[in-house]
């Protein structure tokens, strides 16, 4: 394994830099982050290996949280150890934040959310083909045999046929840790080679428990102190909220709408239906983690102190479940069943993105024009591997050079 220890001393201005452009870039979602970070980590700067990012997006997927904001935090971690952990994580989530918190001010003086379709109808397909370069990439090295070649086009079509993502992907993980230890071996016995694997996780696990959990209890406790007073127990109440859906959120989008609009709307009646719908709209339409859409209701709610409180608890969560996965992960890989799992889980998570570029092409490849800006955008990363910096920014003047042609 290649520069998976957390002492390689990145300076925290380079990573601050880099994830910060990356979270101003970072349009279309989860997968289109990770294609971007792929790019960067592995293709451009070579900090990791495509293997090691592969084990990283598994894992990431494996827990709670917004995957893109935990790959970051990852990387943070293993260039630059806890410092590296928190500088990348926050620079990656700030420029969405203080974008939302902008249009949140904005919403709040005039009632309304600015018009800003022409400049998403040239991003989108430029997404599209940022995440298929990134899949055909990460699948070449993923797909190891042909028994993970099945696992994946499994996972993907029960994607399309709209299975729990999360369901899919431990399934695979579980059919290929199976299907590639049970062919013809000599050698340990089954059952010890199960137990050594399991055994070997669950002691990393809590090793690192213990050793994360002092650092993240201190944090919540200067947020408690630094928040608590003004506004009191209603403030109180509205980061508990968010603390709770950022520790247990799985899944899309729609997943965080169901918990939003139960809690906020129908419990608590901070929000009525139609400022939930526009928080979401924002948070998919600003770049960086759709979590910020909790930027927007907070401010909405409480102002600014609403909006820090809930951007903090949103988020604080995917720090603490990062700082004790990420030392697992390379441990995982010494046991030939978990690193089977790993394995299998890696092409599911591949074969997830994959059913992500199908479900938006669907969505976004509508007209002549938008085919044509996918069909350019994936010919430029294919024939010169162009930074997905300027296919966004070039999908982005597109869409707005069309908008004013009349065609948007």
């Amino acid at each position: 394994m290649v520069n998976s220890d957390p002492k390689t001393n990145t300076p925290l201005e380079e990573l601050a830099g880099l994830f910060l452009k990356l979270g101003v870039i970072g349009f279309g979602g989860p997968a289109a982050h990770i294609a971007m970070m792929e790019e960067e980590m592995v293709r451009r700067r070579k900090w990791i290996t495509r293997e090691y990012f592969l084990d990283l997006v598994g894992a990431t997927n494996l827990i709670p949280g917004p995957n893109s904001t935990e790959m970051a935090i990852h990387i943070g971690y293993i260039r630059a150890g806890w410092s590296g952990l928190a500088v990348a994580g926050i620079s990656f989530i700030l420029p969405a934040v203080l974008i939302t918190a902008a249009f949140a001010w904005a919403y709040v003086k005039f009632g309304s959310l600015p018009n800003i379709i022409p400049f998403f109808y040239g991003i989108k397909p430029a997404v599209l083909a940022v995440i298929f370069f990134a899949v055909w990439r990460l699948g070449r090295t993923a797909v190891k045999s042909w028994q993970l070649l099945v696992i994946g086009l499994f996972v993907t079509l029960a994607s399309l046929l709209k299975i729990n993502e999360v369901a899919v992907l431990l399934l695979g993980g579980v059919i290929g840790m199976f299907w590639l230890r049970l062919l013809p071996r000599r050698g340990t016995p089954l059952v010890l080679e199960i137990t050594a694997g399991i055994s070997t996780a669950i002691s990393a696990i809590l090793h690192h428990v213990r050793m994360s959990w002092g650092s993240v209890t201190g944090t919540a406790a200067m947020v408690a102190v630094g928040f608590s007073g003004p506004i009191g127990f209603s403030l109180l109440k509205l980061g508990l909220f968010f603390l709770k859906v950022g520790a247990v959120l799985f899944g899309s989008g729609y997943v965080l709408v169901a918990f939003l609009e139960g809690g906020l709307v129908h419990d608590y009646g901070w929000l009525s239906q139609q400022q939930l719908l526009d928080a979401i709209a924002i948070g998919q339409f600003t770049p960086g983690p759709v979590l910020s859409a909790a930027t927007f209701i907070g401010y909405v709610i409480s102002g600014i102190p609403g909006a820090v409180v809930s951007t903090v608890a949103i988020f604080l969560p995917s720090f603490f479940f990062v700082g004790v996965l990420n030392p697992i992960v390379p441990r995982l890989r010494r046991s030939r069943w978990t690193s089977a799992f790993l394995d299998a889980v890696n092409v599911s998570s591949v074969a997830l993105m994959l059913a992500v570029v199908v479900k938006l092409g669907q969505t976004t490849l509508t007209g002549f024009p938008a085919g044509l800006i996918a069909a350019a955008a994936l010919g430029i990363s294919f024939r010169w591997k162009v930074n997905a910096t300027w296919l966004i920014l070039g999908g982005a003047a597109v869409g707005w050079v069309l908008s004013r042609l009349g065609y948007v």
